[in-house]
């Protein structure tokens, strides 16, 4: 027999992508994430309402809540929603930034590949410019002092701009920095000693710092007192209860007066609880167990506030912000295990109440309580807040900064086209590109305030030859000026973890050039049109 017949190695159902197809597919991918995402950016930038299969409403510009919410399939395209999420727990900043400099490189990429430059050599070329840009960011890098309030303050306002909270930024910096220097310990910062509670009431303006925490429990009787003022707070992990035997146990009881003494025994076992409590001085009891009945309306009796039922991550939250001891035996219970707070009371939100711990005296632990009039503000609120106290915590750990409003990209586009010069072969070319997909930024910039992007950039181009490194596209004014004078000014990090994620992932990418995906569903080929989801009518 003449005629060879075919031989397949892979099952049927498997899709294949090879050579140039597959790159130019996973290229594709890259650049629509990048491009759903981009009006997003600056302080001019558009909201996205996303809505899910339940009919759950998310109105945000917070680029990595954005590729989160979306239901994307294509592989090319996770990667990019992975470099997002690394950024958001990194540095809780820039993700925009991050995602649309992957995608500026890939489609710069491109054009490289159409000429027939080969993807190791570009791959080599993006490699030399990022860490030369990483090195450049290190030269222009502003060092602080942590003293100064105001600076530190700028930060926060630079990371809130454009967000919901835009409004109230001048009374959220000051918050945000205020607790970030009470809990800021040797220079390091845990950001979860700083709790975020969001309460649907009132207006956004009525957010406030509390010097303390707020536990999501209320008093266990009405006839307890609702606030304490000068607060001794003991917090117990055992229960307050008569304690069960630990192996099966047989009382044997003949006559009725037993069963009386047995039954007054308990009464009085429970009423010398309450006595141990009130012996330490305690006037508020956090139980990390159950509280009984009896023990109850004594501790009413005494006038004593009592929470049962309390988390362990709660009560850690409380030893941190008032000082006292967890006591898992009540023996133990003295006044020097007892943490202090002005005020205890609870608080009704509607048919919620809460238990608000305030005015603790150097509190590890804070609470920042958000109002709003819906839970979209709310939800918008919070991510502008976590956006600043990340800035601000990177700015403690680093304590560097760089010129925002798109200074340092240009700075850095400039010093890599000189870069490039030095450089004989066609790596030459991609670090040109990759200095040109930096100055995407500050394009964007201007094209989401309404400006033309080819003026600004033409501007920006000709005040940093001139050497003024420290130009920027001051959106509020809608001109080029010296944005570190104007305090327009974000932490170096956030820099240089979007330059390395962005890199990493137009590397792996552009060095891809066979896809194999089995279909199981109609809906997960990876084949561009059915992979991406439907961006229309996001913006």
């Amino acid at each position: 027999m003449s005629d060879k017949q075919p031989i397949y190695i892979m099952p049927e159902n498997t899709e294949r992508t090879i050579g140039r197809d597959a790159q130019r597919n996973n290229i594709l991918a890259a650049k629509l994430v990048a491009e759903a995402i981009k009006t997003t950016l600056g302080p001019k930038g558009m909201d996205k309402m996303l809505v899910d299969s339940l009919g759950d409403i998310t109105v945000t510009n917070d680029g990595v809540t954005i590729l989160e919410k979306m239901d994307i399939e294509h592989p090319a395209a996770k990667m990019m929603v992975e470099i997002a999420k690394t950024q958001e727990s990194e540095v809780g900043d820039g993700t925009t930034t991050a995602v649309m400099l992957a995608g500026k490189l890939l489609e710069n990429a491109e054009k490289l590949l159409d000429l027939k430059i080969h993807p190791t050599v570009i791959t080599k070329g993006y490699k030399l410019a990022s860490e030369k840009a990483k090195e450049i960011l290190n030269r222009e890098s502003i060092e602080i002092t942590l003293d100064n309030e105001e600076l530190l303050i700028n930060i926060v306002k630079t990371a809130m701009t454009g967000k919901g909270a835009e409004s109230e930024k001048e009374k959220f910096s000051k918050i945000i920095v205020t607790a970030i220097s009470q809990i800021e310990e040797n220079n390091n910062v845990n950001l979860n000693n700083i709790k975020i509670i969001k309460n649907k009431s009132s207006g956004i303006e009525d957010t406030e710092l509390i010097r303390g925490i707020i536990i999501d429990k209320e008093r266990v009787s009405i006839d307890m007192p609702q606030k304490i003022e000068n607060a001794r707070i003991a917090l117990i992990s055992e229960p307050l209860e008569v304690k069960n035997p630990s192996q099966e146990a047989k009382i044997s009881i003949s006559t009725p007066s037993q069963l009386q003494d047995f039954i007054n025994r308990e009464e009085q076992m429970l009423k010398q609880i309450v006595e141990k409590i009130k012996l330490s001085g305690a006037n508020v009891i956090f139980c990390q167990k159950g509280i009984d009945d009896i023990v109850q309306y004594y501790l009413a009796k005494e006038n004593i506030y009592a929470t049962r039922r309390v988390p362990k991550s709660d009560m850690e939250s409380l030893s941190s912000a008032t000082g006292a001891r967890i006591i898992s035996n009540l023996n133990e219970l003295s006044p020097s295990e007892l943490g202090r707070a002005k005020i205890v009371e609870e608080v009704k939100h509607g048919d919620e109440a809460m238990t608000y711990v305030r005015g603790c005296e150097n509190p590890k632990t804070l609470t920042i309580l958000i109002h709003g009039g819906s839970e979209h503000v709310l939800d918008e609120i919070e991510r502008a807040f976590k956006d600043g106290l990340g800035d601000v915590a990177t700015v403690i750990k680093d304590r560097t900064i760089v010129a925002g409003a798109g200074a340092i990209e240009m700075e850095l586009s400039k010093q890599l086209k000189e870069f490039s010069q030095t450089l004989s072969g066609r790596e030459q070319l991609a670090v040109n590109e990759f200095a040109n997909s930096l100055e995407f930024i500050p394009s964007t910039l201007a094209e989401n305030a309404g400006l033309d992007p080819i003026d600004v950039l033409t501007e920006l181009k000709q005040k940093h030859d001139a050497g003024e490194k420290y130009a920027g596209i001051n959106i509020f004014t809608n001109k080029v000026e010296d944005v570190v004078e104007k305090g327009i000014l974000e932490p170096s990090r956030i820099k240089k973890q979007a330059i390395s994620s962005a890199t990493e992932v137009a590397i792996m990418i552009l060095r891809i050039d066979d896809v194999l995906a089995s279909k199981t569903s109609p809906r997960s080929s990876p084949s561009m049109g059915r992979g991406m989801p439907d961006m229309s009518g996001m913006d």
